[in-house]
């Protein structure tokens, strides 16, 4: 076993002093090159001279808690160090070099990053002697002007609620509380309700009748019996309820044009038709398939409007005609003024998309669209579509996923520098109120609504949409607006479609 003190130089007894993390003496070299839309490489050198600094607090700090045989805590010499913690210690301090030194460039270069550097420190070898060197790319943030931000044009659509309006309201609620009463006589009119038995065959493929036709002789193999639904080729519906509109179902089969069909037949009647059905249908059964349809009318009825008396009042909680009239109006008044307010918006947004021209970083488009296509495509799936038929369509959603996510990302930036420049910013308080209308019209309680938003990370995107909607009313309120009727609009777009 060594002596004491023999266990270290005097030169090792002044590096083992606790002196702390001193700043590094010397600068990197930091080289930024242009390698793609709002993309960087960053090029790095780190001096030796910051190498050995670092690796000698290291191993300071080392020195301060470890124990090797032979030798107090504290007193082990430098050169054991290294033969025992050698190849730790040096991915310690090529880690921490990188970080710094990455760290330090992005914020002296004044970078904006989006993502975190990609470093594979794996793939960077610490050099026996000389510098260390290693370089990443990061995607920044699009540089570009805003446009004159006071005075936009906008045009106010001049909208009133009218008598019209009101009475199509009343009648719609006098639908809803309506009975279905049979027609003494006459003819199947459009809305109209008519209690029908149907029969449905479904046309099978040739393939298909093979099939049947073994299974009928007792030959089918394996497993690829016809699905179920098919071989019995004709369904039957007593009692079907079918509604006249011009495009209604009958059964599970959509039927387009189906007032046309039924419109002037009278009881006892029968009238058939033959419906190619989508390949897109939510049905998987249907999808695809031609079914001739055969429907036999049994009772005709129509639809009696409620009268407006004491009970219908009561069910609208009101008093009278008058003040039910009076309710329509200001429920008709809030959506007409929330549709002006978000015809207004939208010209804001196109004007700063249009004015605004920039590239952006191709990276995150691709995996904003990639998130998008995903989401499409399991609406598809869950609507029924099979798999073969979605990816059938895989290059018109790929192509759409890819334009609307460039939409989303370009508000998104101008947006945002439209908010830095106005100085706006969402409080807490902000966002509670905002929660707490929108569970107000959801029926739910403000915070189960705030707690579901946190669950699946909704709650900054509703923070974004919150703070974009105050910069649309900061922009609104210096915009350049002039009112317009609906006649003029049309007008205007006839005048603009011509040119």
């Amino acid at each position: 076993m060594a002596e004491e003190n023999e266990e270290m130089t005097a030169s090792e007894l002044e590096e083992a002093a606790p002196e702390g993390e001193q700043p590094r003496t010397a600068r990197n070299t930091v080289v930024v090159e242009e390698v793609g839309p709002c993309k960087k490489k960053v090029i790095i050198e780190i001096p030796e001279e910051t190498v050995k600094e670092l690796a000698d607090e290291q191993y300071r700090e080392l020195r301060r808690e470890a124990v090797l045989p032979g030798f107090r805590k504290g007193r082990a010499p430098r050169r054991l160090l290294e033969k025992r913690f050698g190849k730790e210690t040096g991915e310690q301090v090529k880690l921490k070099l990188l970080a710094e030194a990455s760290e330090a460039a992005i914020k002296e270069q004044k970078l904006e990053i989006l993502t975190d550097p990609e470093i594979d420190p794996q793939h960077i070898e610490m050099p026996d002697a000389g510098p260390l060197k290693f370089e990443f790319e990061v995607e920044v943030r699009p540089e570009f002007e805003l446009p004159a931000l006071e005075g936009i044009p906008v045009t106010r659509p001049k909208l009133e609620v009218t008598e019209a309006q009101i009475e199509r309201e009343i009648e719609q609620l006098q639908r809803w509380s309506g009975v279905w009463t049979p027609r003494e006589s006459g003819t199947v009119a459009r809305d109209d309700q008519v209690i029908a038995d149907v029969r449905q065959k479904i046309e099978l493929t040739e393939e298909e009748k093979a099939k049947q036709t073994a299974q009928m002789e007792g030959k089918a193999e394996g497993d690829e019996a016809v699905p179920s639904y098919i071989p019995e080729a004709e369904t039957k519906l007593d009692n079907a309820e079918i509604y006249v509109r011009p495009n209604g179902f009958v059964g599970p089969v959509p039927v387009e044009k189906l007032d046309e069909l039924l419109v002037g037949a009278a009881v006892g009647d029968k009238k058939t038709t033959t419906v190619e059905i989508p390949k897109t249908y939510f049905r998987a059964e249907l999808q695809g398939r031609t079914v001739n349809i055969e429907i036999e009318i049994k009772d005709i009825k129509y639809l009696k409007l409620a009268e407006m008396n004491e009970p219908f009042l009561q069910r609208y909680q009101v008093q009278s005609a008058e003040e039910l009239r009076d309710r329509i109006r200001d429920n008709l008044q809030g959506q007409l003024e929330s549709q002006v307010r978000n015809d207004m918006s939208e010209q804001i947004y196109n004007r700063l998309l249009e004015k605004a021209q920039f590239e952006l970083p191709l990276d995150i488009v691709g995996r904003q669209a990639g998130s998008i296509l995903q989401r499409q495509y399991i609406n598809l799936l869950s609507r029924g579509l099979s798999r073969q038929q979605v990816d059938e369509q895989m290059e018109q959603l790929r192509a759409g996923s890819e334009e609307q996510a460039r939409q989303q990302l370009k508000t998104f930036f101008i947006m945002d520098k439209v908010a830095e420049k106005l100085g706006i910013e969402i409080s807490d308080e902000e966002i509670n109120g905002h929660i707490a209308r929108v569970a107000l019209q959801r029926g739910q309680r403000p915070e189960k609504l705030r707690e579901q938003m946190e669950r699946d990370d909704s709650l900054a995107q509703f923070r974004l949409d919150v703070r974009q909607g105050k910069c649309i009313g900061k922009l609104l309120e210096s915009a350049n607006i002039t009112e317009q009727t609906p006649e003029e609009k049309a007008e205007k777009s006839k005048k603009a479609k011509e040119v």
